[in-house]
């Protein structure tokens, strides 16, 4: 069978770099504790191959590509029945994995801040993601306060996640090269639980980010609490706050809404 075409619709980029390859699972294989691993997005294997051969866990792939999957079934003939073609972001995951998994792609730069909310949305089962981001999302993901990177994904990814940016990879190692440069970054579940209603934690941050230049009382106005309640917020601006910041700022607002 030929190489799999790339497809733009898709977001598709293959990586075809085997040191870098080496370098993303080298990163999961160093802080993997789960049985089961799952490769989205695999295109022509390049990390499949590496995944492979680590024996203490199992690989799955999926691909919403059938091109993709029809060449890694006779490439890697290793992946049996876990090969899944479908779309990461609408199967269950309970209906392959009982128990956690780890996660690893280089991931698709047009759904890639809903692959990050899918993973924060099952951090149940995933304690662990290795990924290949634009490298633009990747600085955001690892924001810090009073930057211009800091914002929401920020935030919510890391009340979650300790949030780790690894290297920068360049255009060129890619088929078809993007046109921005990317970066591979970890994401490691944290083992203490969010100190407040996360539900009402991500309404609060989005929130405040509306606005994110305004002070903090334009952008909190909406939930309806005193100035002299939220004193210690309303002068400031969202991306000066903390995760901790939130947290507190969440339990506030909901110990003073009727």
């Amino acid at each position: 069978m030929e190489l799999v075409r790339a497809k733009k619709h898709l977001g598709q980029h293959f990586l075809n770099d085997e040191s870098i390859a080496f370098e993303i699972v080298n990163a999961l294989n160093e802080k993997c504790t789960t049985k089961n691993v799952l490769e989205v997005g695999p295109g022509m294997g390049v990390l499949t191959q590496y995944l492979l051969k680590n024996e203490s866990f199992q690989t799955w792939a999926i691909d919403i590509d059938l091109e993709s999957v029809k060449w890694l079934k006779e490439h890697f003939p290793a992946l049996q029945e876990r090969l899944i073609l479908g779309d990461f972001l609408q199967i269950n995951f309970k209906d392959y994995f009982k128990s956690e998994f780890s996660l690893i792609g280089n991931f698709p730069y047009n759904i890639s801040s809903q692959i990050i909310f899918r993973m924060i949305d099952c951090k149940e089962q995933i304690p662990l993601m290795v990924g290949m981001f634009q490298k633009e999302v990747a600085e955001r993901l690892c924001g810090k306060p009073r930057t211009k990177d800091y914002g929401i994904i920020s935030v919510i990814t890391q009340a979650f996640f300790d949030v780790e940016y690894l290297i920068t990879v360049p255009e060129h190692v890619f088929t078809p090269p993007p046109k921005v440069k990317s970066a591979v970054v970890r994401f490691i579940r944290k083992e203490v639980t969010l100190a407040c209603d996360e539900k009402k934690f991500r309404q609060v941050v989005k929130t405040a980010f509306n606005q994110r230049r305004k002070k903090l009382r334009n952008g909190l106005s909406s939930f309806n609490i005193s100035d002299e309640i939220l004193k210690d917020y309303i002068d400031r601006r969202a991306e000066e706050l903390s995760v901790d910041d939130f947290v507190n700022l969440t339990n506030l607002i909901l110990a003073n809404q009727s």
